[in-house]
């Protein structure tokens, strides 16, 4: 009654899901380590190795299949992906780049932002330490920047809208700091 070539073609299907979608596992968790080096590199001032993962994490990023096969990993590798490469790009160039530079979609590009903020909130904490005022007010104008554009979004509910209440936070955050500087002067 049923065809047997026909459910060799439904095995071979499913084998091959499974081993893409194992792919596509393999290479979110690639990026998302790789992200995670190069912020340690940000925060460790240690460019040089930032630049070169950068340059890696692009590559393995172009190779990451854009069908999710049944998994959240693909889009949580992107967030963490832009959250890098904007961290990266601040400290580097004083730039964000584009979510077209990124080459990326909307909400990894948004969610990387939010991601991004609490970084920037790391970073200011240690230029407060160094006395690098200047630097800390650069970081609270941008995150007072993001967190502007943000309140123009019409978000609803999920994990963009949750993430998006982080950047006040941080940008909270921020303003204890400078107004725990204002004290000091």
């Amino acid at each position: 009654m049923l065809d047997d070539k026909d459910f060799e073609g439904i095995r071979k299907d499913l084998k091959r899901f499974e081993e893409e979608r194992e792919l596509t596992i393999q290479k979110s968790r690639r990026i998302i380590q790789l992200s995670k080096q190069i912020i340690y590199s940000i925060h460790r001032n240690d460019l040089k190795s930032a630049e070169k993962l950068a340059e890696e994490i692009k590559k393995e990023t172009k190779s990451l299949p854009s069908c999710p096969y049944d998994t959240d990993m693909h889009k949580t590798a992107i967030q963490e992906y832009v959250e890098a490469l904007c961290y990266f790009e601040f400290v580097k160039n004083n730039k964000i780049p584009t979510r077209k530079e990124l080459n990326t979609d909307t909400e990894g590009y948004l969610l990387g932002l939010c991601d991004l903020t609490g970084e920037l909130v790391r970073k200011a904490v240690y230029e407060t330490i160094k006395k690098n005022f200047d630097e800390v007010k650069k970081i609270k104008a941008l995150v007072e920047e993001i967190y502007g554009e943000f309140l123009k979004f019409d978000l609803r509910g999920g994990e963009l809208r949750k993430k998006s209440d982080s950047i006040k936070w941080n940008l909270t955050k921020l303003e204890d700091i400078e107004y725990g500087l204002s004290l000091r002067k």
